[in-house]
């Protein structure tokens, strides 16, 4: 079914959805999947739990801003009796001259002002400790959910996005660190607010505290009700957020073809569609909200009514002071605003634990290949690579490698070729454990490559793409990224040794000068070239080249082959290349198709065995005009 288009079409299927309560059923989607169970409610208690557990090494923090809270309760609950007293007992003490009623109240005064100092100055030392342990909460936070994406399944985060990911690390740490407040401080200090507050008013006058309470848990009854059905509509904003984020993240990371294409206004209509869909939504989520904030202010108004009707009845029949009746108003108010922060914080609280849960649910996600108990560190050199009928899928039933049955001896180059979609990539992708066998194993020195420590399995190992990778940082460091101990000499050697030396001492910085995003400062063969003196400073057992001159024109890449073969050298190298000029110097000649091995050895063998491989390079050598890397394709 094609997906609505306008933001009124989607607002109203979100209405639908949530009419329905579909939204609740769902992680945000406006359309759950038939196949996904509902997101059970003990999952959401165990996220608490897990959220708890985050807290438990700040306990201390988390007593003493109760202790801090409680005092400030309690300094203020004092401060209507001051009225009381002064009223009373003081203004309206007909027995007292005006020197005692002075006296009195100089001393009164005093001392009220002195308890909203105490009281203004703990209010400030909480908050301050409240942020500073939010702070610490959240650091942690984004600590372990960064460390967490850098482990898990690639499938995985390929779902998530960039904009899922860089949602979960800001937006949702930011607002699962008010958890803490909302779901902890807040309404426990205010419980106790309440029942304090309670107590004095009925010891001040019971027939006037029944009157105004009676009120109160319809009030609070309508908000819980209310406020638990705008959870969901924040967790579809988060799901709406992140897909806005990864669109905008995708429109300028491929700006030249979003500009090649002449997409800038549909590029613009897109993000103004879902921005205005989502801006409907916030205002559905606000106007369930002002419900809730209307009827309180008319709870407030009704209240103090009652306090002036009903309490002005009781002072004229003699049931009430006049000192009665202003505390009662302050106690009143001083018991509505607890209630109110629990109502609050209980609306409050749907935004954060919508945050936590998908916090929390990347958080029990299993790394992606998790260490086994016994497993131990990898061997420092590399003498034999067997793959024993090794099959891998992506999708069940669909194998992209199968039957692959081969024997790399230590220090050979491996050269992998056929059409696109052949498994090559795929191979080498097993060879780096990025995918481990769905059948069949990959042993190392006779060992199963699952029985070593991922890392050190992966120190053995250097990659050098046809798509290159490079960091928003100086030349110097992308160089020496897979060795950061890398000298100086060690990094400007490896550069001349790719032949990147010449073209890096002609730029602005030299060394020193920033590529920018992705390399976009640099020529495709000069980021290739980076990524080539990158795997000379990392010095691997295993090295992947996977299209690794596919970008340097010939002239370049004759400059460099010497080079290579120093690079090559005593090390167990797959290459997956389309120019004859690098595969006819592999010790082996892998022929691939549909996932399987076709033809093996070596150039010469293989051209004598006149097969396939015999084919695709007579059809090169007939066919001059061609480009090279077309042999393969």
């Amino acid at each position: 079914m094609t997906p609505p288009r306008s933001s009124r079409q989607r607002y109203r299927a979100f209405l639908q959805d949530y009419k329905h309560r579909r939204l609740e059923e769902s992680t945000g989607d406006s359309a759950p999947a038939p196949d996904s169970p509902p997101p059970a409610r003990g999952k959401r208690r165990e996220y608490l739990r897990e959220y708890l557990r985050w807290l438990w090494p700040h306990r201390y923090a988390v007593a003493t801003l109760f202790v801090l809270a409680l005092l400030v309760a309690g300094l203020q609950m004092i401060e209507p009796l001051f009225m009381r007293f002064i009223i009373d007992r003081v203004l309206l003490n007909a027995g007292l001259d005006s020197a005692s009623r002075l006296a009195r109240l100089n001393l009164a005064g005093a001392l009220f002002v002195v308890v909203v100092i105490l009281s203004n100055v703990m209010s400030v030392l909480r908050d301050y400790r409240q942020r500073l342990l939010n702070t610490q909460v959240m650091l942690s936070l984004r600590r372990s959910l960064f460390e967490r994406m850098l482990h898990l399944p690639l499938p995985k985060l390929w779902d998530m996005k960039t904009g899922g990911i860089l949602s979960r690390i800001t937006g949702d740490v930011d607002t699962t660190a008010g958890l803490l407040q909302l779901a902890v401080v807040s309404p426990s200090i205010s419980i106790i607010r309440l029942i304090i507050a309670v107590v004095v008013l009925l010891t001040l006058n019971w027939r006037l505290a029944l009157t105004a309470l009676a009120i109160i848990p319809g009030i609070m009854l309508m908000s819980f009700t209310f406020t638990r059905r705008i959870r969901p509509i924040y967790r579809s904003l988060r799901k709406d957020a992140e897909q806005i984020d990864g669109r905008v993240g995708e429109t300028f990371s491929g700006i030249r073809v979003v500009r090649a294409f002449g997409r800038e206004l549909r590029e613009l209509i897109e993000y103004m569609r879902a921005r205005h869909t989502v801006l409907r939504k916030e205002l559905f989520a606000n106007r369930r909200e002002m419900v809730i904030f209307t009827s309180w202010g008319l709870l407030l108004g009704a209240v103090n009514v009652v306090i002036v009707w009903y309490g002005g009845y009781l002072n004229v029949v003699g049931r009430a002071s006049i000192g009665d009746i202003m505390a009662f108003q302050w106690y009143t108010f001083l018991l509505l605003n607890p209630v109110w922060n629990i109502v609050n914080s209980f609306s409050e609280l749907q935004r954060s634990l919508a945050a936590m849960e998908r916090v929390f649910e990347v958080l029990a996600m299993e790394d992606d290949k998790p260490d086994r108990l016994d497993a131990r560190d990898a061997p420092h050199v590399v003498q034999e690579i067997n793959f024993e009928n090794v099959e891998f899928e992506y999708r069940e039933g669909r194998p992209v490698v199968r039957d692959f049955n081969v024997v790399v001896p230590g220090g050979s180059v491996v050269a992998l070729v056929g059409r696109s979609g052949a498994g090559k990539t795929t191979v080498t992708d097993l060879v780096a454990r990025f995918h481990d066998p769905t059948r069949g194993r990959i042993l190392l020195n006779g060992s199963d490559i699952r029985e070593f420590r991922l890392g050190t399995y992966r120190g053995l190992l250097a990659l050098v793409q046809q798509d290159v990778f490079l960091f928003d940082g100086s030349v110097r460091d992308n160089i020496a990224y897979g060795r950061h101990d890398a000298t100086d000499a060690a990094i400007e050697d490896a550069a001349r040794r790719a032949n990147a030396h010449e073209f890096i001492v002609n730029l602005p910085d030299q060394y020193e000068t920033f590529v920018g995003e992705r390399g976009v400062k640099l020529s495709g063969g000069q980021q290739q070239r980076l990524a080539i003196a990158r795997a000379f400073v990392a010095s691997p057992q295993i090295l992947i080249l996977d299209e690794a001159t596919s970008n340097l024109d010939t002239e370049s890449e004759q400059l460099i082959q010497a080079s290579m073969s120093a690079l090559l050298a005593d090390r167990t190298t797959f290459v997956i290349a389309h120019r004859l000029s690098t595969v006819r110097r592999a010790d082996m000649i892998l022929l691939m198709d549909d996932g399987r091995v076709i033809e093996h050895g070596t150039h010469e063998g293989l051209m004598r065995a006149r097969g396939a491989y015999h084919g695709m390079v007579l059809r090169q050598m007939e066919s001059p005009g061609e480009p090279a890397e077309e042999l393969w394709r």
